[in-house]
C-alpha cells in the first residue's frame, strides 16, 4: 500500500513590511489549520482501518504482509483463469488488511518449505491451508521426530478434516482408511495425508503396505489419479470436495468415506513475533464480528468449517 501525501506550496516574498506581518500572521494561522487537517487524516485512517496500531511499527512502514502459500490448492488458495491469486484465504486476508491497513502480498511456494522460509524470514506469515498441530508449534519433524527448528505460533481461523476420493465410479472397495492397505494413493508432500497414509501404513500386513506417492502440490496428484496412476487420493475435506466437484465437470472423482482428523487451519507467525500474531486475531476477530467472515465462507461453500472466533495454538490439544 502506497500512502499519499499532499504538498503546500510556500507564499512569495512580501515586498513591503507590511504584507510581510500580514504573511507571517497568516502563516501562524495557516499552521494552526495544517495540525488540524493532519489531526483529521489520523481519525480518518483510524477509522478505515482500526487496527492499524496493533501492527509492528516495521509492518506498518511496509505497508505489506508477505505471505507464503502454496497456492495451487483450490478452492483455498490458487490461480484464477487470469492469473489472479483467488480463494478463501486471499479473501480472508484482504478483508483482514482493510482491518490493518496493510496489503497482504501472496507468494507462491511448496507446501513443505513454507515453514523453512517464515524461518528464514523470506515471509512475514504462511497461510496455506496448514493444519495446526504440536509438531508445527514445536518444529518437530512429524515423520522423523526430531526437532528441526523452533517451531511456529498460529492464529486458527477454519476447520477442516481429512478426505479420500477415487476416480468416479471407481471406488476400489475404498470406504475408509483402513482399505487402503495394498493399494496406491497420491498426495501432496508435508501435509496431513501424508501423515495419515504413513500411520496406516504401518498397521497394514506385511506385504500389503499402502503404496505412497507424494507430489509438490494437490493439482500433480489428482492428475495422476485421473489417468489412473493410483487406486485413491487424499487432501483436505474443502479440497477434495472441491476438486470432486469441478474436475472433468464432476465427471472425474467422488468422495468415500466421511472426513477424519478434523483439525484449525491457522496462520503461522514466528514465535518471537507476538505482536503481529495478536493482531492478525484481533483482524480475523473482527472480520467474524462484522460478518465479513461469513460472507466469505458461504461465497466457498465451506461454511460447515467456520469458526466463532480466532484461537491461539488451539491444534493438537
Amino acid at each position: 500500500m502506497t500512502a499519499s501525501s499532499t504538498r503546500r506550496t510556500t507564499a512569495a516574498h512580501s515586498r513591503l513590511a507590511a504584507v510581510g506581518a500580514i504573511a507571517v500572521a497568516g502563516a501562524l494561522m495557516l499552521t494552526g489549520c495544517g495540525d488540524q487537517t493532519k489531526d483529521a487524516g489520523s481519525d480518518n485512517a483510524t477509522a478505515a482501518a482500526p487496527l492499524a496500531d496493533k501492527l509492528p511499527q516495521s509492518i506498518r512502514d511496509k505497508g505489506v504482509i508477505k505471505v507464503g502459500s502454496d497456492i495451487a490448492y483450490a478452492p483455498v488458495e490458487f490461480k484464477d483463469s487470469s492469473g489472479k491469486v483467488v480463494g478463501i484465504d486471499p479473501d480472508l486476508a484482504a478483508a483482514m488488511g482493510k482491518q490493518l491497513g496493510v496489503d497482504f502480498q501472496f507468494e507462491n511456494g511448496t507446501f513443505d518449505t513454507l515453514l523453512t522460509g517464515l524461518r528464514s524470514k523470506r515471509y512475514d506469515v504462511a497461510m496455506s491451508a496448514m493444519t495446526d498441530s504440536k509438531e508445527r508449534q514445536e518444529g518437530i519433524d512429524s515423520k522423523t521426530g526430531k526437532k528441526v527448528g523452533e517451531g511456529v505460533d498460529f492464529v486458527d481461523y477454519f476447520t477442516a478434516g481429512v478426505s479420500i476420493y477415487t476416480k468416479k465410479g471407481d471406488d476400489q472397495g475404498i470406504k475408509n482408511w483402513s482399505d487402503l492397505c495394498g493399494k496406491k494413493i497420491v498426495l501432496q508432500r508435508g501435509t496431513v495425508s501424508e501423515e495419515l497414509a504413513n500411520a496406516e501404513s504401518k498397521k497394514c500386513p506385511a506385504g500389503k503396505k499402502i503404496a505412497i506417492e507424494p507430489f509438490d502440490n494437490d493439482q500433480q496428484a489428482q492428475t495422476r489419479l485421473r489417468a489412473g496412476g493410483a487406486d485413491a487420493g487424499s487432501s483436505d475435506f474443502p479440497v477434495a470436495a472441491y476438486a470432486v466437484k469441478t474436475s472433468g465437470g464432476g465427471k472425474d472423482f467422488q468422495l468415500v468415506g466421511e472426513q477424519v482428523e478434523a483439525a484449525p487451519y491457522g496462520i503461522a507467525v514466528a514465535k518471537n513475533q507476538t505482536q503481529l500474531r495478536d493482531a492478525l486475531k484481533a483482524a480475523m476477530d473482527a472480520i467474524i464480528k462484522n460478518g465479513e467472515y461469513e460472507k466469505i465462507l458461504k461465497k466457498w461453500g465451506v461454511t460447515d468449517g467456520a469458526v466463532q472466533e480466532a484461537t491461539i495454538n488451539a491444534g493438537g490439544k
